[in-house]
């Protein structure tokens, strides 16, 4: 059976190509991209195009996103048997993270950029592209959720952080290692997720959510700046989740007033709930109102308390949800 991908186009380094003043600029169709893939056709899989986007991955909104979910849902809902997304990678470990969290069907959902655009030697985007659209078209990926398919490996989006500023192997799951690899153009899978938390979209709400890190010798001093001016705030603590005992107090009275979540800064690993009992814990700062982020480092946080708040949910919930995401 003829199985067909739909490939979504967002620009990105994949997509660039030299500008007139130096430098390049996204500027290749997602048809260009497509057509410039060696071994595509000797796969047999039908690929339709769709030119959505032509911006640099730090240029990308919430909005579009949830535009390309809406439009993800459609041709999914039409009978495409798997979606690609290519985009940059300055934020796809964002961006596959905030789709996973609104996919809700089966069908695999993958997103792929490059690290070398196509002037340069070596530019990866075609076999970044091909191997997107075999695990797209592969039974062994669905139920997945939506995945990142980064040379020749396959990370989840709840995991997957870009590592690097320009190696080829940026994207990396520290916590958990990739869920497959695609060998001889077949994906193959060896670690499942046990459980992916979705959050549907019925409302939404414009929101506006901060990550603040903790610093040596922090006083608090940006956490009272920003904190009238956000809906939510994400903390990106020390270690297992600990703050200097100076913002404590701070913290505590920001928990009042809107959802923060306790992420680590470190990007791998767990936040703790009980194991330091010192002001400015991790314990501390959960008795005074804090949600932890368990494993969700803080752009997945901030990705998903977004969410959160856009789309209604109150701090109670948005604590339930966290607990779930955070395995």
């Amino acid at each position: 059976m003829t199985r067909r991908v739909v490939v979504f186009g967002l620009g990105g380094t994949i997509a660039m190509t030299a500008g007139a003043g130096g430098g390049v600029v996204p500027a290749l169709s997602a048809e260009q991209l497509v057509a410039a893939v060696p071994g595509l056709a000797e796969t047999g899989i039908t690929v339709d195009v769709v030119d959505f986007r032509r911006v640099p991955g730090a240029s990308l909104s919430f909005e579009d996103i949830y535009d390309l979910a809406s439009a993800i849902e459609r041709q999914l809902s039409e009978g495409a048997d798997g979606v690609v997304i290519t985009q940059g990678t300055d934020t796809i470990e964002e961006t596959a993270y905030l789709l996973d969290l609104m996919h809700e069907r089966n069908e695999p959902v993958v997103v792929t950029g490059a690290m070398r655009n196509p002037t340069l030697a070596g530019a990866d985007g075609p076999a970044n592209v091909l191997a997107a659209i075999q695990t797209a078209a592969s039974e062994a990926a669905r139920e997945l959720g939506v995945v990142v398919a980064f040379a020749d490996e396959i990370h989840a989006a709840v995991r997957v952080r870009k590592t690097h500023t320009t190696s080829g192997y940026t994207f990396q799951s520290a916590n958990g290692g990739p869920l497959g690899y695609v060998v001889e153009g077949t994906p193959r899978i060896v670690n499942r997720p046990n459980t992916r938390v979705t959050v549907p979209v019925r409302t939404r709400e414009p929101v506006e959510v901060a990550v603040i890190p903790m610093l040596l010798g922090d006083n608090g001093t940006v956490l009272e700046a920003v904190a009238g001016r956000v809906d939510g705030l994400v903390v990106a603590a020390f270690g297992v989740g600990h703050v200097p005992a100076a913002v404590a107090d701070i913290l505590g009275g920001l928990a009042e007033r809107m959802p923060v979540v306790l992420a680590s800064r470190t990007g791998a690993g767990s936040t703790l709930e009980r194991t330091y009992a010192f002001p400015g814990s991790e314990s501390d700062m959960l008795s005074r109102g804090l949600i932890p982020a368990g494993f969700l480092d803080q752009l997945k946080s901030r990705i998903l308390l977004h969410h959160l708040l856009s789309t209604g949910h109150d701090t109670a919930n948005i604590g339930e949800v966290f607990r779930r995401a955070g395995v």
